[in-house]
Parts: structure tokens; C-alpha cells; sequence
């Protein structure tokens, strides 16, 4: 953009705008700006940054706001991004650091605290991945019937079932479930253990069959489970107060619930192979999302699997303040899951 002068207007138009809401009139802007300048001339650069698409008139009363090429003008050219403190620095690493080992209760709690620090809705996915296959099983007796099976995958996923049997779980009915384990489900893909594959290796267990059924079963629950990719998504309630969305809020929110949408998108952008991005308005091209500011991180992790995080939130977003944090919190994040955690400096 030509002018320092023309800039330093729009910034701060776009600062007045996502604190207030309102438009900045000529005479307001003249008691801002740090140097001498006539309510004319501010006129005369306002109609110019309105001819170049960087200022709107929504209503023929109304004021000029900012455009959404002027949201993206401003990120990247303008904006004063806040500095977070080593104190928020060590908090983030601390609420953060409590599942690190666990990647996929990292990202939701990752995604929570997204939420919770931005205002915006967040949301974290996992891809589907057709190489990751059972890595581990354990068995926990619990008492009164019931064991708990844990499954570990070699993408590093961790699902758990409660089952309840009708035989005591002694070490030889230990030592026969971890042979049988061994040899048909460790090492296996995911995508190939199903009912059909139970029922063809379930010979080898002979009479016992019986008692391993309920293990077996919810086994080749966990294995289906795991091997799908999962989307989570939190603090949608908030975009409520986000008066900038409008009625289109309604939309948004009927597109997160259904998922499938967002799903989508997020698989075409972890395909991408792009690290991390923010789309704002008219980049999206999912229509229900063309009126939002849209933060989103991709992940590689334990060889082949991969996550996104993100949020969302109205074009009218404190970028300054936000962006810092997210920043921060897809960094750490990506610490954890590179090396199982981080020391804070």
C-alpha cells in the first residue's frame, strides 16, 4: 500500500473497529493519529482505501468499516502482535503438559484451552491412517466380573474398554489371551480386524472361546475405533456473542454440529502438507466459513499420524492478542508430540 500515512489510518480504523464495533469517523481519527492532518484530507484517504477494497459502506448511513481484504492487510502488514509473558508462556506449557504423553487427549486439552483463551470455538482432528496398527493389549482385572482392556496402536492411540466376564482372570487365562493376542492382532492394520477376522482366528482358543468372547468383541470395537480419524470440536456456544457473525452465526453453528463439512476441509488441508495457516472470509472455501477468521496447525506425529488444531471466530477477532497465543500453543504443542514433552525456558 502506497503512504505511510494511508496505512497507519486503516490500522487504525481496523484497532478502532474490532474493539468498538463501530465506524471511525474523520474527526475521531484526527484526535488519534500522532502527527497534524485535516478532517479533509482523512476523507479524501478514507475514499481511497474505499476504492482500493479496504473499506466498506454496509449501509447507506453507516460508516466505513474495514473489508475482508482489509483484515488480511492488516495481519500481515500491520498489526502490533502482543508479546506474552514468560508467566502465560509457563502456564500454557503447564496445562499442557498433563496428557503430553497421550496425543490425542494433548489436542483436546489443546483445543480447550484454545477456546478458553481466544473466545472462539476450537476445534482439533485426527486423519485416518491405514498403516497404523496394534501395537500393544493389556488386561486389568477390576473386580466383580469386570476387566479392563487397554489398547495401545502403533500411531500411538490408546483406547480402553471396561468388559465384564464370567470366568476368573487368572495368569492361565492371562497367558492364553496374550498368546492369542500375539499372534493374530499385534502387528495387524486396523482396518483389517473386524468380526470376520475374530471369528476366523477364534478356533485357535479351542473351548475357551466362550470366556473370550466379551474380550475379543470389545477388542475389535477398540481396533474399529482407533482406526478411524476423529474431530472434536469446543467453545462453539461462544461464537454466539460474536456479534460481527450476525445471523450467519446460525449456519456456522449448524456446520459444526453436523461435522462432516469441517471434517472435510480439515482432511484436504493435512493433505496439503501446509504447517500452519490463517484463512480469513472469502479464502475459505466452505461457504458457512466465509464470514470467520479460521487459525489452523498441522501435525506429524509417531511416524505416520497426523492432527490438525484450530479455531474459529469472526473476522472481528482481537488478532493482536490472539494470534500470540495461539502461536504459542500450537508451538508447544508440537514439542510434546515430537518428544513427549518440553522443558520451559
Amino acid at each position: 500500500m502506497a503512504g505511510d500515512r494511508r496505512a497507519a489510518i486503516l490500522g487504525l480504523i481496523i484497532d478502532y473497529y474490532i474493539k468498538t464495533g463501530e465506524p471511525l469517523g474523520s474527526k475521531t481519527l484526527c484526535d488519534m493519529l500522532p502527527y497534524a492532518i485535516s478532517s479533509a484530507t482523512i476523507r479524501n484517504e478514507m475514499a481511497l482505501l474505499s476504492s482500493m477494497g479496504y473499506l466498506e459502506q454496509r449501509h447507506t448511513s453507516g460508516g466505513r468499516v474495514p473489508s475482508k481484504a482489509a483484515y488480511r492487510y492488516y495481519v500481515d502488514n500491520l498489526m502490533n502482535a502482543e508479546r506474552l509473558t514468560e508467566y502465560e508462556k509457563q502456564r500454557i506449557a503447564e496445562r499442557l503438559s498433563t496428557n503430553a504423553s497421550d496425543p490425542e487427549r494433548l489436542l483436546a486439552d489443546a483445543a480447550n484451552l484454545l477456546s478458553e483463551l481466544t473466545g472462539c470455538a476450537a476445534f482439533y482432528s485426527t486423519v485416518k491412517d491405514s498403516l497404523d496398527c496394534v501395537q500393544g493389549v493389556e488386561l486389568i482385572p477390576a473386580g466383580n466380573g469386570k476387566v479392563m482392556l487397554v489398547m495401545l496402536t502403533l500411531g500411538g492411540k490408546i483406547k480402553s474398554s471396561v468388559c465384564t466376564i464370567s470366568c476368573p482372570v487368572d495368569d492361565e487365562f492371562k497367558e492364553l489371551f496374550y498368546t492369542f493376542t500375539r499372534e493374530y492382532f499385534i502387528g495387524t492394520p486396523l482396518d483389517e480386524i473386524d468380526l470376520s477376522f475374530v471369528q476366523s482366528a477364534a478356533p485357535a482358543l479351542g473351548l475357551r472361546v466362550f470366556d473370550m468372547l466379551p474380550l475379543l468383541a470389545s477388542l475389535c470395537s477398540l481396533c474399529r475405533e482407533a482406526a478411524q480419524g476423529s474431530l472434536m470440536v469446543t467453545g462453539e456456544t461462544k461464537l454466539l456473542s460474536q456479534t460481527e457473525l450476525g445471523n450467519s452465526v446460525y449456519n456456522l453453528l449448524v456446520l459444526l454440529a453436523g461435522k462432516e463439512k469441517l471434517e472435510n476441509l480439515l482432511n484436504r488441508f493435512a493433505r496439503a502438507n501446509i504447517s500452519q495457516s490463517l484463512v480469513l472470509g472469502d479464502e475459505n472455501p466452505v461457504y458457512e466459513l466465509k464470514n470467520t477468521a479460521m487459525a489452523i496447525a498441522r501435525f506429524d506425529y509417531n511416524n505416520s499420524q497426523i492432527a490438525t488444531l484450530g479455531i474459529i471466530g469472526s473476522l472481528r477477532v482481537d488478532y493482536k492478542t490472539i494470534l500470540p497465543r495461539v502461536d504459542y500453543i500450537m508451538k508447544t504443542v508440537r514439542a510434546y508430540l515430537k518428544e513427549g514433552g518440553i522443558r520451559y525456558e
